[in-house]
């Protein structure tokens, strides 16, 4: 026996977290993402087509990889746009580490892009159209804002255009959305992983060489490894960079969190002219409004809506 017990190793979930994550000695950073309970919560609370929900659940992924990333409070939107059967998607990750986000679409279109074997993929549903990164730092900042074309059958490819046009960052990002069968039922998964190298200088000289091989171990990276819930964080890193050495850094717990509120949806309707507010009135005189990220329905009597704003 010794006289002090071993230091105890605080435990990283397996699940519904951000962290960033270093290979020794390599040029290279890196962030991953596993999303269980959270993004089930948020795609199940509409009736969306599998590969609707599906392309929703890469747009959650990416937004809380890249989101996680900021240095400062603030939000991290991820939105596409376009003439495609999802005319919309949207992610929207805030620092505190919470998600929502909600889909568009034309539930025929997407029927009849679904025909084939295969899951369309961004650009079957969403068509013609752009990919924007949004950054939102509050009142006091103006919002910055990347705008990149579609493009390809992931957003993944979206986002690697994004940092390479607008960052000049060479990146590469894998993002994967599935089902998993539970003792409790079926319940939607999501994971992802970026790596970005770091550019060279004369103290580090070229870095092509480590980025070659960063590349080539991160391609090994399957879709199932990043949804199943068996594989730890720590061991899906270790087998991409067993031979070099990876540690996990500054892992940051999410969860599904809308930001809607009877008394915002109030203050909004208030600015609508009396004309548009007196069509909204039901049979029952009440008007009902539907939040379109959680779903939430509000039942508001008009009475509240002529109180002037506080």
């Amino acid at each position: 026996m010794t006289d002090h017990a071993p230091a105890v190793q605080p435990v990283v979930p397996t699940d519904d977290l951000a962290a960033a994550f270093q290979i020794e000695g390599w040029p290279v950073r890196g962030r991953l993402v596993r999303l269980g309970e959270v993004v089930d919560r948020i795609l199940s609370a509409h009736d969306y087509p599998e590969p609707v929900a599906a392309l929703l659940g890469e747009a959650c992924v990416l937004a809380a990889i890249v989101g996680s990333a900021l240095k400062f409070e603030g939000r991290l939107i991820v939105q596409a746009q376009g003439d495609g059967p999802v005319r919309y998607v949207v992610a929207d990750y805030d620092t505190a580490g919470t998600l929502r986000g909600f889909c568009r679409f034309d539930p025929d279109e997407v029927a009849k892009a679904s025909e084939g074997f295969a899951r369309p993929g961004a650009q079957t549903l969403l068509g013609k159209g752009v990919f924007i990164m949004t950054i939102d730092r509050g009142e006091d900042f103006e919002r910055t804002q990347g705008i990149t074309p579609i493009e390809g059958e992931s957003l993944s490819l979206c986002a690697e255009h994004y940092f390479t046009q607008s960052e000049q960052v060479p990146t590469k990002v894998r993002l994967a959305v599935g089902q998993a069968t539970t003792e409790v039922g079926t319940a939607w998964r999501a994971g992802g992983a970026m790596i970005q190298v770091i550019a060279g200088d004369e103290a580090r000289g070229s870095t092509e060489e480590v980025w070659e091989r960063t590349r080539a171990l991160f391609a090994t990276l399957g879709d199932d490894e990043l949804i199943d819930p068996t594989i730890s964080p720590e061991t899906l890193l270790f087998r991409l960079f067993h031979e070099d050495g990876v540690r996990l850094e500054g892992a940051q717990g999410l969860a599904a969190v809308c930001r809607c509120s009877k008394e915002r949806i109030v203050a909004v309707m208030q600015s609508f002219p009396a004309e548009d507010r007196a069509e909204m009135i039901e049979e029952d005189g009440k008007i009902r409004a539907t939040c379109e990220y959680c779903s939430t329905v509000y039942e508001i009597d008009p009475s509240e809506i002529e109180q002037p704003v506080a």
